[in-house]
């Protein structure tokens, strides 16, 4: 009874982990919740959005090359 119980531990020992793994692996098992949340989590951007980043990108720089040009001209 005792080699059979410890044969048993250890062929679950060595198998639980080996199918959780493989489980892990199947990507298309998972796929849809895992999109599904993705989208929940990070939403596609909207045109208007990305316009408005676009603008405020273009007064950041305008504005750091302007202080750039007066504080060329200051020292020179």
């Amino acid at each position: 009874m005792g080699v059979k119980l410890e044969v048993f531990r250890m062929v679950l020992y060595l198998t639980f982990p080996v199918a959780m793994f493989w489980v892990s692996n199947q990507a298309e098992w998972f796929e849809d919740s895992v999109i599904q949340r993705k989208r929940e989590l990070w939403p596609p951007e909207k045109e208007s959005q990305r316009q408005e980043l676009e603008e405020f990108k273009m007064r950041l720089r305008k504005q750091r090359e302007e202080k750039l040009l007066r504080a060329a001209q200051q020292s020179s």
